[in-house]
């Protein structure tokens, strides 16, 4: 509901032009050095805007394409001009969870285990590098939900599968959305057209196509240059902003180039999981949830280990490890905050982050 109103389609539709108008606005600051999000025409990008949000499971779209003006207009040299497009941000992102449809309803709590916990984490950070947060998560745990909050609480960048691959796709780098398994985009985007399809097998390459990708790659597999791009490219922005990063070996990446971050690994019981995969992709049965599940966590689990030498899940390889289920999406995110805190200069750090 939008004002304590039942929502219509011609709210949606009029939240869909902010959508539209604020990245023109973000566009006419910045010049075509980062593009526009909606670069199509008006009406078009209106009309696919509204679909998205009246679905559900098209959600994590919408969040993609507002993080990106987001991001883009963090940049905004005038404080005033970009405080007035951060406030317009703001405004749209509060309207659209509020729909009934928002990618951010639902959750994974388990009321019962939420009793035992008192939200006390005493681990304290500081110093005068950049925030960088690196989540891994196992899918439907809540894991991207949490970051995308989290980053949005801190005023800091977020960059998850999608809004990582646009990113190197506007830099002219390498991507590959198909046999990439450091995220969960080639099964979400299967997941977006219908749940059947994320059980087909991916496309292989011929060996015409695999001799080109060879020497296109200076003897590389396509998939390593892909992730050496993606390593040099987190390793620039670190020196240059904050931000959370999802998935990508990114803790891994940090440590291996001496770069300061916390690394966070979220999950929740198999069945609470399956339990939400049911809820957020429609038309996913229990069978088919439980067999996604286990293939997603296998690939997770060995793109992770091929690429860093370290066990996915492991909790010696990360700062902290947290159960959805015990704290809930919006209870995660807290505590999180709550680890940031760190007093300097009579003000905490994770304040200082947010303001």
């Amino acid at each position: 509901m939008l004002n304590n109103k039942p929502v219509t389609k011609e709210d949606i539709k009029e939240l869909a032009e902010h959508i539209y108008d604020l990245d023109a606005e973000v566009y006419c600051h910045l010049g075509s050095s980062l593009g526009r999000v909606f670069n199509r025409d008006r009406e078009r990008c209106v009309n696919e805007l509204t679909e998205l949000l009246m679905t559900r499971s098209d959600g994590n779209l919408v969040r993609s394409e507002l993080v990106l003006i987001a991001n883009m207009a963090r940049t905004i040299e005038d404080k005033e001009e970009r405080a007035l497009c951060m406030r317009e941000y703001n405004r749209i992102l509060n309207a659209v969870m509020s729909l009934p449809t928002s990618f951010a309803s639902g959750d994974v709590i388990d009321p019962k285990m939420a009793r035992l916990n008192a939200l006390n984490l005493k681990n304290r950070f500081s110093g005068k590098d950049h925030l960088i947060i690196c989540i891994s998560w196992t899918y439907c745990s809540g894991g991207k939900e949490v970051g995308f909050k989290l980053a949005d609480k801190l005023k800091i960048n977020y960059y998850d599968e999608k809004i990582f691959e646009a990113v190197l796709k506007r830099l002219d780098a390498e991507k590959d959305s198909l046999y990439d398994a450091a995220g969960y985009s080639h099964v979400q985007d299967r997941l977006d057209q219908s749940p059947a399809s994320a059980f087909l097998p991916a496309k292989k390459l011929t060996v015409r196509e695999k001799i080109r990708a060879f020497s296109r790659y200076h003897g590389l597999s396509k998939r390593d240059a892909v992730f050496f791009n993606q390593s040099d490219l987190l390793c620039d922005m670190a020196k240059k902003e904050d931000f959370i990063i999802m998935g990508r070996c990114g803790d891994a990446i940090m440590t291996n180039n001496g770069i300061p971050h916390i690394s966070i690994y979220i999950s929740a019981p198999f069945e609470q999981r399956v339990h939400h995969a049911i809820e957020v992709n429609e038309g996913l049965d229990e069978k088919k949830a439980r067999r996604l599940l286990w293939r997603l966590d296998r690939q997770h689990a060995r793109y992770y280990n091929f690429y860093t030498g370290r066990q996915w899940g492991n909790a010696n390889n990360y700062d902290l490890c947290l159960n959805t289920a015990s704290y809930g999406i919006d209870g995660t995110v807290d505590f999180i905050m709550k680890m940031l805190d760190s007093r300097e200069s009579g003000k905490t750090k994770a304040a200082k982050w947010a303001e």
